[in-house]
């Protein structure tokens, strides 16, 4: 407070403190869209349809989304792209899960009235999972016995790839008191995630028969898939990434994934999106492109690019699918790379920074059993990649590594200042660091001390990043600038309430061709 002297001595005034700290914007805040279990989680419930979700594990997108799930008749990779992404150094993202059309169609169900030996009729189970006849849900029925009033009991093992569930002596015949028996076969496996139970149309049998053979019965649930939604619709992601809705409020991510997604409407949509919100794009490539045109598809990668003008630079392709093992399944699967590559961005930020490339061989990525076969390539071949900007992912005796950095943008001139996926990186994140701290210049007197602030400020951010070696040059001066003067703004900007403040740095590249001069001696030098 303002000092008012009345007698003669020492007074002492505490100054407040002019100084803004700058706090560093995160750099790898993954948002995902895509189609998510209809079956499970909370969103089966209709709570988080379309809704942005955060979560901080995999753990937390089950309990919210249902986990893996499998589909053969739509985009199904939202749930195996947030797996990979966590595998992978990923540790804080937003998801909107998009909800299929089919969800509110009526499931197949079996009625074991039908099994070899007609032991227990009248039962009809359905599959709380989307499932195929590959990755089935599988009931087994067996140890059936006699139970108390002449009823039956019998165990059942019901399993979805991995995951299993045991109910043992469940009373699978009706009779009095049945209904508020807990191991009534209705009651037993209520809280099943695997399957539901329903009587038949005539209900719950009430008569008893012979009691079966210790023979087990074995169902599977296969083929959930009703018809009414066969493929995709753009507008589905087109309306999740327009102005004002679920993620636009998010207030800040920086990567952004549409896991399998290669449409070219949908994917000029997410660059536009992503300019508006600082964000970077990683892109998927076609599931059936391929290296060099061999086989069946004659698609290849570069006709694919060459055939999709993207004018963005906020955004970089990777190529080509990866293989893993399915764990729902337990066979090979083909998966799109995008859930991979943006764990290796964010365990590269945390380890290196924003400004390192997010490839080479520090980048071996985990739980692939490396490229699809229509992806291999040699040296000579990714070198037609390179220059459009394709990202290749290679498999070395080390592993399989992102091995290229390159924007969509870097066959076009007029972007080639942000020919690399780092530099690029590197601005969004100034820019969004900046723009996140200097609410306070808004309405202070626009004039030479509120310059000096804001330059003391900026200056010492830029400062504490060229400590972390994010830009080139030996000395600052040689490595970033900051304006905020007479000279950027002017007595014009002033009466129209306009402060300029210009920020420039020297960007790191990162060394993709390593060229090494080997030279004979002529001869040995004569001692």
């Amino acid at each position: 407070m303002p000092v008012t002297p009345t007698y003669p001595g020492l007074y002492i005034e505490e100054l407040p403190n002019t100084a803004h700290t700058i706090t560093p914007a995160p750099t790898s805040i993954t948002a995902f869209i895509g189609y998510a279990h209809p079956f499970q989680g909370e969103c089966a419930a209709n709570v988080n349809w379309n809704k942005a979700s955060q979560i901080f594990s995999f753990a937390d997108y089950e309990r919210i989304f249902g986990g893996l799930y499998r589909s053969t008749v739509l985009n199904s990779d939202l749930a195996d792209a947030v797996y990979q992404f966590f595998l992978n150094g990923g540790s804080n993202a937003w998801v909107v899960g998009l909800k299929p059309k089919y969800v509110d169609a009526h499931q197949n169900t079996t009625d074991i009235t039908g099994a070899s030996d007609n032991s227990i009729p009248g039962i009809v189970f359905t599959s709380k999972q989307l499932t195929d006849a590959a990755s089935a849900v599988r009931i087994t029925i067996r140890n059936t016995q006699p139970g108390a009033g002449g009823g039956e009991t019998a165990d059942f093992l019901i399993t979805f790839g991995p995951r299993s569930e045991i109910y043992r002596k469940v009373l699978t015949k009706s009779g009095a008191g049945s209904n508020n028996d807990p191991t009534f076969i209705a009651n037993a496996l209520a809280q099943s995630t695997l399957v539901s139970v329903a009587p038949s149309p005539a209900g719950f049998p009430d008569t008893y028969g012979a009691v079966s053979p210790a023979q087990p019965i074995t169902i599977d649930l296969g083929d959930m898939h009703p018809p009414s939604q066969d493929t995709l619709l753009p507008g589905d992601f087109i309306d999740a990434l327009g102005t004002n809705n679920a993620l636009d409020k998010v207030d800040i991510f920086n990567l952004l994934v549409l896991p399998g997604i290669s449409t070219p409407s949908i994917c000029n949509a997410a660059l536009a999106f992503c300019e508006g919100k600082r964000a970077f794009y990683i892109m998927d490539p076609p599931p059936n492109a391929t290296s060099d045109g061999m086989g069946t598809n004659l698609l290849t990668i570069t006709d694919y690019v060459k055939s999709v003008p993207y004018v963005s630079p906020n955004c970089a392709l990777y190529f080509p699918y990866l293989k893993t093992m399915d764990p729902v399944s337990s066979r090979t699967l083909e998966q799109p790379p995008s859930g991979y590559v943006a764990g290796v961005y964010a365990r590269t930020d945390l380890t290196r920074g924003v400004w390192k490339a997010p490839a080479g061989l520090a980048t071996a990525l985990i739980n692939t059993l490396g490229v699809v076969d229509e992806g291999k390539m040699n040296d000579m071949q990714q070198g037609t990649m390179n220059p459009r900007g394709i990202n290749v992912l290679r498999t070395f005796d080390i592993g399989t590594v992102v091995w290229g950095a390159r924007t969509v943008v870097t066959a076009n001139q007029a972007y080639a200042q942000w020919r690399y996926v780092p530099v690029r990186r590197t601005a969004l994140f100034i820019e969004q660091t900046l723009l996140r701290n200097l609410g306070w210049v808004v309405f202070e007197p626009n004039d030479e001390p509120l310059w000096a602030a804001i330059r003391l400020s900026v200056e010492a951010f830029m400062l504490s990043l060229f400590r972390q070696q994010a830009f080139q040059g030996s000395s600052p001066n040689d490595a970033f600038r900051v304006q905020c003067d007479a000279t950027t703004t002017t007595q014009t900007d002033i009466n129209n309430g306009i402060v300029n403040i210009v920020v420039g740095f020297c960007p790191l590249k990162p060394a993709e061709f390593v060229v090494i001069k080997i030279a004979q001696l002529a001869g040995q030098v004569q001692q």
